[in-house]
């Protein structure tokens, strides 16, 4: 019971910090065809769970709990696949097939090379 509370709490977090991204940079760059605020939170929550993975599995036996909260919970409410693929979408619907090419291979190859860089430090 205590791992589905984790979850809720830990996603409620990184669903709130997504919005406050997307406000943020909705602030600084009013209206852009590039969905600039999904990638950044996609890549910011890739950092983060990278990091995470990484560490649980070398220095955090015992300590499901906090993973639990934090890589599931925390860094799946703060990356959005779902948004991701619907401004994919968009982009292509609307005839931007270049934006839509640099967003998924940047947000893909960006995300893998993250997790290559923090396996290669851990």
């Amino acid at each position: 019971m205590m791992g589905w509370l984790a979850v809720f709490l830990g996603g409620g977090a990184g669903s709130v910090l997504r919005y406050a991204i997307s406000l943020g940079l909705f602030r600084v760059m009013p209206r852009t065809w590039f969905p600039w605020a999904t990638l950044s939170a996609n890549l910011l929550a890739t950092t983060l769970l990278a990091w995470l993975v990484l560490r649980f599995e070398v220095h955090a036996a015992g300590k499901e709990h906090w993973r639990t909260l934090l890589a599931i919970g925390f860094c799946g409410g703060f990356s959005t696949m779902s948004t991701f693929n619907a401004e994919n979408y968009q982009l292509l619907r609307d005839g931007f097939v270049g934006y839509a090419a640099v967003n998924i291979i940047v947000s893909v190859g960006a995300g893998i090379l993250l997790f290559h860089l923090f396996a290669r430090s851990a």
